[in-house]
């Protein structure tokens, strides 16, 4: 074997203190790991006298911060029973205060939502028949819409019976258009077009429309022109002998 030369010699010597150097920084790195590692797990067991258990940080010194709170000072000094009853009571109180808090509210809504004083009024109109002599005719204005009444005579009640029921445009014996054979009461509107005709006038003694030439006869029955219907009639009672109430 030919003899190293010297600088063969140099780079060997140094590579040797380099693993030793190496070998002694790895024992002493593992050796600092372990020594932090079980200084950090490191906690006190809880002593049979009660006190609470500490955490030693191994990165700052020990202060109060590290000992768990006591909460002993915040239970109730009285018995459960005491602490449900109250309990069932502020649930009990909260549950009333609610229901009358929504009973106030729907109450208020529906009372908005309701009709106005005025416009009940208007739903029913009181009138006084005897101020309507026999063989007239009144117009009174409900919901905005003309009504007729008349007081019909003999004569007409007996006309209005004798038509051929069958051979009216819009069958309707007169029976099932009046309460009383005396009163007739009906929306003045014509079936047509809406227009408003005009009393004791037309071909049948009854109304006329002059807008289209549609003729009613005594019963408000469509007997000639354009309109297909009778005249409407509207809701009406007699709460007395004398008095009607439209509506």
């Amino acid at each position: 074997m030919a003899p190293l030369s010297t600088a063969s010699r140099v780079f060997a010597r140094s590579a040797a203190q380099a693993i030793q150097t190496s070998s002694k920084t790895s024992t002493n790195t593992t050796a600092r790991l372990a020594a932090v590692a079980s200084s950090s797990f490191s906690t006190s067991a809880s002593r049979n006298d009660g006190s609470a258990a500490t955490f030693k940080s191994p990165f700052r010194g020990t202060s109060k911060s590290d000992q768990a709170p006591d909460f002993s000072h915040y239970l109730s000094k009285k018995s459960g029973n005491a602490n449900a009853l109250f309990g069932y009571f502020m649930v009990g109180t909260l549950g009333a205060l609610s229901a009358a808090g929504a009973k106030s509210t729907v109450q208020e809504f529906l009372v908005n939502m309701s009709a106005s004083a005025d416009v009940l009024a208007m739903a029913k109109v009181e009138v006084d028949l005897n101020t309507i002599p026999e063989g007239k005719n009144v117009i009174i204005k409900w919901r905005g819409k003309p009504v007729f009444i008349r007081h019909r005579t003999e004569s007409e009640i007996a006309e209005a019976n004798a038509v051929n029921v069958q051979s009216l445009r819009d069958p309707q014996a007169d029976a099932d258009r009046v309460q009383k054979p005396e009163w007739l009461v009906m929306l003045g509107v014509c079936t047509h077009l809406g227009c408003v005709p005009i009393g004791e006038a037309g071909d049948f003694g009854g109304w006329f429309c002059p807008c289209h030439g549609s003729h009613y006869d005594i019963s408000g029955r469509i007997r000639k022109g354009p309109a297909p219907l009778n005249l409407e009639i509207p809701t009406y009672e007699f709460p007395e002998d004398e008095k009607l109430v439209i509506g």
